[in-house]
């Protein structure tokens, strides 16, 4: 067989079997896969760019600002430490009970805690007590997220034709793009139409509870999934792992530490690119929140136009190229791009923002195909929440708080660009370790 005029082998190098291999794209499977990403990412982008107003909001009203911020950020990475727990518990369910119902209970979990948020009580009404409940909230949307996506991915691979798994799987991270896309247009909405003591008073609360019908939708669209993992596999045990995460560490740990190496540089790119940069162009640049926010959505939209670009170019010159090369441009590209986010013309801060999202657009749209291709059905969920989960938690929700506390401590406005570059070169050195999996049937064993 042959794809685009190269061979692709039946089975992948090592003699592992073989998955049943789609021959079709089917619209549900892009939708599946989509949809819990615009959810998840929607609920953690929302807070993120209201994160000056909770800051106010559920901290003591007479604590330094700059104090009040570091502690909303600081419940704001509160959640991602329980992702890689999350992934774990949501990975072993879904690599035994099969995709599709637990990603149902993924994205039930997600919405019940975000519409949460937007009906807690404030500081105002009972004091310390409402940045205690906030932070219980915001630990069921880690445990839930860190579910979420390493399933999508792996449902979404499972389901692809090998010459179209890197554009399709792409469309899992388009999904998480165009939530935190929407979250980002709701809150300049918001900015444009309230006051600041309307957006502190009741404002804040809309975007949470607008989480709702998205995830009433989401659990629509995902109840009426065809698993990809067969009824016969489930019901004989063939082909399921007994203890998915030990037999991960025991025979997949070099993809597990690739799949965290790779996800290093893609969460921190994202939240200080599309989140914390919006905290960054008001407090280091001077430009009003209103300003900042359409800076970042015009960002998003343009990332999400090149996301499926970068997956379709991956299947064509293969995954190792594209992860190499965005690393390798967002090392190159921080410097410059934050000595434009820190000064006076909002023009080219705004050119810059979007300059600097393109990479990131690009790992976000490879990264998925890759992890999938690294592990078989029996540790897939698992491998890929986990690896990615774990990123997230050490680089991922920190991101935010790190950038904040070295602007703080140096006073230097490029000093996020470092934290970027850092991560960059980790994910650079991973990605040549990698052996090119593009075209490859998944593994089963």
């Amino acid at each position: 067989m042959e794809l685009d005029g190269r061979p692709t082998p039946a089975v992948p190098a090592d003699g592992a079997g073989q998955a049943e291999v789609p021959e079709t794209i089917d619209p549900r499977v892009v939708s599946a896969g989509l949809v819990g990403s615009v959810v998840e990412y929607y609920d953690f982008g929302i807070y993120g760019y209201l994160a000056t107003v909770l800051s106010v909001v559920f901290f003591a009203s007479g604590t330094d600002p700059t104090t009040a911020l570091l502690a909303t950020f600081a419940t704001f990475a509160a959640a991602f430490v329980l992702r890689p727990l999350g992934g774990l518990i949501f990975g072993h369910l879904g690599d035994k009970l099969g995709r599709s119902r637990i990603l149902a209970a993924t994205i039930l979990s997600m919405c019940v805690a975000t519409v949460a948020i937007g009906l807690l009580p404030t500081y105002a009404a009972i004091g310390v007590g409402a940045a205690f409940l906030l932070v219980a909230a915001r630990c069921v949307q880690g445990l839930a997220s860190g579910g979420e996506v390493g399933g999508a991915a792996a449902y979404v691979a499972e389901k692809s034709p090998p010459r179209h798994r890197g554009f399709l799987c792409s469309t899992v991270q388009l999904g998480a793009l165009t939530g935190a896309l929407l979250a980002s247009v709701t809150v300049a909405t918001l900015n444009s139409v309230l006051t600041e003591e309307q957006l502190a008073d009741w404002g804040w609360r809309v975007p949470f509870l607008l989480s709702l019908p998205l995830g009433l939708v989401g659990l629509w669209i995902r109840f009426r999934l065809e698993d990809s993992v067969s009824d016969e596999e489930l019901s004989s045990g063939d082909g399921i792992a007994g203890a998915p995460a030990a037999e991960l560490l025991r025979a997949h740990l070099p993809g597990l530490l690739r799949t965290l190496g790779l996800s290093t540089l893609l969460f921190a790119g994202y939240y200080v690119v599309y989140v914390y940069a919006s905290t960054h162009l008001q407090r280091t640049a001077g430009f009003t929140a209103d300003a900042a926010f359409w800076s970042t959505t015009t960002t998003l939209v343009v990332s999400c136009l090149a996301m499926p670009l970068f997956g379709h170019l991956a299947d064509r010159w293969g995954r190792k190229p594209l992860l190499f090369g965005a690393a390798v441009a967002f090392g190159l590209l921080a410097l410059p791009c934050f000595a434009l986010m820190s000064a006076s013309s909002y023009p080219l801060a705004l050119g810059a923002q979007v300059v600097l999202g393109l990479p990131e657009s690009a790992l976000m749209g490879v990264v998925f195909a890759t992890f999938a291709e690294m592990f078989p059905s029996r540790v897939r969920y698992t491998g890929i929440a986990l690896g990615f989960n774990l990123a997230s938690m050490a680089v991922g929700g920190t991101a935010p708080l790190i950038c904040l506390w070295l602007l703080d401590i140096t006073g230097n406005s490029l000093a996020p660009a470092w934290f970027l570059i850092a991560a960059a070169v980790v994910s650079a050195a991973t990605a040549l370790t990698l052996t090119e999996t593009r075209g490859t049937a998944l593994r089963t064993v």
